[in-house]
């Protein structure tokens, strides 16, 4: 059970690193995090998980980086008992990708009755992998493009058939890893014979791989999603992701975060109209899969069509991040962002709800 609050400050664990592709962002999102979180009012540790799955005491400190590199968690680094975790009155758990954004680590939440910043075990599955979130946006009504699910198994014993589905897609189409996050192993497939190896590329982050068509000169816009303390989801202002560089056919995992080739527009050249949509889609996403706390919601707009992407319920959260740029915007500063996040899950009951 969760231990009694101290009337001075409230205990925060961090938790940030983990095993997946996006452990160098998630680094960086603790490391902002914890600069703007207020002392007086928060008492702050700061737990990393190494690439190897190993928890350890290690504040996300790295006051000078290497241009293109991201930072690590030290592999060694002192290990932590678990109550490290369960004596805190909140987690806010900066995981990117599987084993920390999918439902695992608030599952081990729940089951020690620890409240946590975000979504809970559900909405964090199934907002990470993309086959089902693009079922559960269908059944709420929510346009999307065509698409082709591969399952683990399918690949290895019917290449012929999975072939053929995709083909009628048409060219060109993007395969995905269905559970990865920040782009890792995604590939935009131009001709057919760049088909077999981009899937082979994709199962190297997920067995489970998905393909849709491609939206060829679409504007990617985006849609932050935070819920007052109350629980009522409220939708940033609409922001715009741009490639500057054509060293890059869409916007890949180095041109976020990288080599500075892709700029954040906020808030977007959009017609009050368009924006209005964008947001109430956005919104309706979130409700959907049963969303808490956060996400940011992407969509492909052209000219007037606008299709969902895709929800992320623990988006990039560095200060030059999407997601809190499209808050700044709308008149919630990061530090304040931060603490509403911390007080909306501190209002959260534990257990079912």
């Amino acid at each position: 059970m969760i231990s009694e609050r101290p009337a001075s400050r409230t205990r925060v664990c961090l938790v940030y690193g983990g095993r997946s592709s996006e452990h160098g962002v998630s680094c960086l999102t603790a490391r902002e995090v914890l600069s703007v979180i207020d002392p007086e009012r928060y008492d702050v540790r700061a737990i990393g998980i190494t690439r190897s799955g190993t928890w350890v005491e290690a504040e996300p400190r790295w006051p000078e980086l290497v241009p293109g590199q991201l930072p690590e968690v030290d592999e060694d680094a002192a290990a932590v008992p678990w109550e490290s975790v369960t004596d805190a009155d909140v987690v806010f758990p900066l995981l990117h990708g599987p084993w920390g954004e999918d439902g695992t680590l608030q599952g081990l939440l729940d089951l020690a009755d620890v409240r946590y910043v975000g979504a809970g075990v559900l909405a964090s599955a199934v907002g990470m992998d993309k086959v089902f979130a693009k079922v559960v946006f269908a059944a709420a009504g929510l346009p999307q493009v065509p698409y082709v699910p591969i399952e683990p198994s399918a690949w290895p014993a019917d290449r012929d058939r999975v072939e053929a589905r995709v083909r009628a897609l048409g060219l060109p189409v993007f395969v995905k890893p269905s559970r990865a996050g920040s782009s890792s192993g995604v590939v935009k497939v131009e001709t057919w014979e760049e088909l077999a190896p981009a899937i082979e590329k994709a199962r190297d982050f997920d067995p489970k791989v998905l393909v849709e068509a491609g939206k060829v000169g679409a504007r990617e816009v985006e849609c932050g999603i935070v819920q007052a303390v109350d629980g009522t989801p409220q939708a940033s202002v609409v922001g715009e992701v741009q490639v500057l560089h054509d060293s890059h056919a869409f916007y890949d995992f180095e041109a976020k975060y990288l080599d500075g080739t892709s700029a954040n527009l906020v808030p977007a050249d959009l017609s009050p109209t368009v924006s209005e949509r964008i947001r109430a889609y956005a919104v309706q996403a979130f409700q959907a899969i049963g969303g808490e706390g956060l996400a940011r919601v992407d969509f492909f707009l052209d000219g007037e069509d606008l299709v969902i992407n895709e929800i992320n319920t623990m988006p990039g959260f560095t200060t030059s991040s999407m997601f809190p740029l499209l808050w700044e915007a709308s008149g919630v500063p990061y530090a304040e962002l931060v603490d509403l996040l911390l007080r909306q899950a501190l209002a959260r009951p534990t257990g079912l709800r």
